[in-house]
């Protein structure tokens, strides 16, 4: 092919390293100002709280929003007359706010808690209400009166928290992921400069893509979460990296010329690594079709991401290694000797050792599938607000005293807004519902012909319980039932009802969508119609496997209370695409071993040839995942710890011993309806496009 001759060959690895970093730099240079826009709600755009959140936006004053200031005696005794006038005082001290002044001190129902709503001007953006909220905390604490604890939370305040928790998180996350990568190419590869080249390409392309997604959420209005982009990008770019390394080594065992060497290696691993990197964008790209904006916003950002990552290394990592030749694998650089290496590979005897048994390994490893499994029952999916953050905030923690001395519901009240006419009927069809502690028109209507007003509605249940998503519903029904209302009801406990309908309505549609884009990839590459629902069945059971262990790790060692609404579908989506990666690269190579050996001795001689670079890969994924335990959210923290283990299970059970299996129990069947591969000789001979000569 001319593109391999171009990217190797001594003039033309120069230009491309050239001019791959001038484009690189370029495009860094000019899309560099971008900014994606900031986390978007949990709910669906077209739903009711969202539609709420809109026309509050049309109130006057519509910035406005209060923060709680709920304040506790030290010792847990009541709180004195005196201290709730010296929290009062506090309040009306704090900045003010034409026209909205702060309530005065309200103490709870126990007597051992007092309340103070303080208004401020907010901002759609959280990041730019933290310094807001830094400033009033600093405020507060200066004023707190002697023997107190007094917290700021609300709305507001927990938005700026997830805000300054994530600043300079994303740094961490990026040097854990560099640090992680090379550690484990330093050890797979024994090799003190060879980590540099994929590491330094793969890194290249990680800021690239970082940019990149940025311009496009910008322009699309999709918001993401960047530090999943770059762990994936990071991911799967070193995967590919490793692929066409691994490869690379071994043709440098037969051929002198390292040039000849790379371009055998990069024909022999392109269409899987294609293949591979088409499986994941396509089925990244399914995210387009969800309701949830940040999904669909992930979605598209990885699927872009992940096309940078393979052309980078596609076309850098090629002409790097041309520069850099056979030298860069000291001080174990391969000498050219033509014995067969795959003899003596322990990968080669395990898989061996599987085809003598595979009904007995196939039949052991889905038992230990199965145990897994298990893991599912008693899986609870869905975070409270207080249960959102990995380390503990002054509003969570705020919430959480606040639920304990008034109504459960006081920290979220729902928001019902009316025709401004139906005011006085709405909120008598409210006050008698089950589950409601009170409700409270607010002051001020909308500017138009048909005004709008709003009301504010406190529950008693916990938010984020069963109880509570059932009392909104309730609230609901029995406003929309009020003649001539048009009422509708939002604020957070209706946005998190409606992320929960959201996340299930993607998960319902999405999932299969998953399966078939896979299926059909594996039907193109094997040419069979066997072998994909094979394998892709195994990868199913894989996948669900590793959810339950993940939930039950979570649930008995984390004290994970639930897993995040959107980790099923996320982590089912990674867990299947990344996995049907391995079943890609071992099942071409299996194919094309397949062809000169046989079906059964070609699994065997595919896993011996692959074995240790998918291990090595896998273990890389994995780690990568893992990293992102290190950023502030549990979500990003399951979303790690359950793709990380499937990516170990696959790597260990799936890939060398279920896969092997499989394809030693059912021999040449498993290429139906296409004949088996011809058995062309007895021993593997070189391929005239091996050894075409590169310029």
């Amino acid at each position: 092919m001319a593109l391999i001759s171009a990217l190797t060959s001594r003039r033309g690895a120069w230009i491309t390293l050239a001019l791959g970093l001038l484009l690189s730099l370029g495009i860094m240079g000019g899309l560099g100002a971008a900014q994606a826009p900031p986390r978007a709600s949990a709910a669906p755009t077209t739903s009711e709280s969202a539609r709420v959140a809109d026309l509050v936006k049309q109130f006057p004053s519509a910035d406005i929003q209060s923060v709680l200031v709920v304040a506790t005696r030290d010792d847990g005794a009541v709180v004195t007359d005196a201290e709730t006038t010296a929290l009062t005082a506090l309040g009306q001290s704090l900045p003010p706010v034409d026209g909205h002044p702060a309530t005065p001190a309200v103490t709870s129902g126990d007597g051992r808690a007092a309340l103070v709503q303080v208004p401020l001007v907010a901002s759609d953006d959280n990041g730019a209400n933290a310094d807001t909220i830094t400033h009033l905390r600093e405020l507060v604490r200066a004023q707190t009166p002697a023997g107190m604890s007094v917290l700021v939370t609300g709305g507001p305040a927990f938005g700026a928290d997830i805000a300054q928790a994530f600043d300079g998180a994303n740094i961490t996350l990026l040097l854990v992921t560099i640090a992680v990568v090379a550690l484990l190419l330093l050890l797979t590869y024994r090799s003190p400069i060879l980590w540099l080249v994929p590491v330094i390409v793969v890194g290249l392309a990680d800021q690239l893509a970082t940019v990149l997604t940025k311009a496009l959420g910008s322009a699309a209005d999709l918001s993401f979460d960047a530090g999943i982009v770059s762990v994936l990008v990071f991911g799967a770019g070193t995967n590919y990296a490793m692929l066409l390394i691994s490869r690379y080594r071994e043709k440098l065992r037969h051929e002198p010329d390292h040039r000849i060497a790379l371009a055998q290696a990069w024909r022999a691993t392109v269409p899987a690594i294609v293949a591979s990197n088409a499986t994941v964008v396509v089925a990244l790209a399914t995210l387009a079709l969800a309701v949830i904006p940040g999904t669909r916003g992930l979605g598209l950002a990885t699927a872009l991401g992940l096309v940078v990552a393979l052309v980078a290394v596609l076309t850098l990592l090629p002409a790097a290694l041309a520069v850099t030749g056979r030298r860069i694998f000291w001080p174990m650089v391969p000498v050219v000797d033509r014995t067969d290496e795959h003899a003596s590979s322990l990968w080669g005897s395990v898989a061996g050792a599987v085809m003598r048994r595979p009904a007995a390994v196939v039949a052991s490893g889905l038992l230990v599938l199965g145990v897994l499994a298990a893991g599912l029952a008693g899986t609870k999916v869905g975070l409270a607000q207080t249960e959102q953050f990995r380390v503990a905030s002054e509003s969570a923690t705020g919430l959480e005293v606040l639920s304990q001395h008034f109504p459960a519901g006081a920290a979220q009240p729902l928001t019902v807004v009316t025709n401004a006419d139906r005011v006085d009927a709405v909120t008598v069809a409210l006050s008698s519902l089950p589950g409601v502690d009170s409700v409270r028109p607010i002051e001020g209507t909308t500017p138009g012909a048909t005004p709008l007003a709003r009301i504010s509605v406190i529950t008693q249940a916990d938010p984020g319980t069963a109880t509570a998503r059932e009392t909104v519903e309730t609230v609901r029904s029995a406003a929309h039932a009020v003649p001539g209302a048009d009422a509708v009801v939002g604020g957070q406990q209706a946005v998190d009802l409606d992320a929960r309908d959201g996340n299930s309505r993607d998960l319902m549609l999405i999932v299969p969508l998953i399966l078939l884009v896979n299926a059909l990839v594996l039907v193109a590459l094997t040419r069979s119609l066997v072998a994909p629902m094979v394998l892709l069945g195994v990868n199913i059971v894989s996948a669900l496997a590793t959810i339950g262990a993940g939930s039950w790790i979570g649930r008995h060692l984390l004290d994970w209370p639930a897993l995040d609404l959107q980790v099923p579908l996320l982590s089912f989506l990674f867990l299947v695409a990344l996995g049907i990666d391995y079943t890609i690269f071992l099942v071409h190579r299996a194919r094309s071993e397949a062809v000169v050996h046989g079906t059964r001795p070609g699994m065997v001689r595919a896993v011996a040839g692959t074995g240790a670079v998918i291990t090595s890969a896998g273990l890389v994924l994995a780690a990568v995942f893992a990293a992102l335990g290190v950023l502030p959210l549990v979500a990003l923290g399951q979303l790690g710890l359950i793709v990380g283990l499937g990516v170990v299970i696959d790597t260990f059970l799936v890939r060398t011993v279920l896969v092997p299996g499989v394809f030693g129990l059912l021999g040449d069947r498993v290429w139906w309806p296409t004949r088996p591969p011809q058995i062309e000789a007895v021993t593997a001979q070189p391929q005239p496009s091996d050894l075409a000569p590169v310029g």
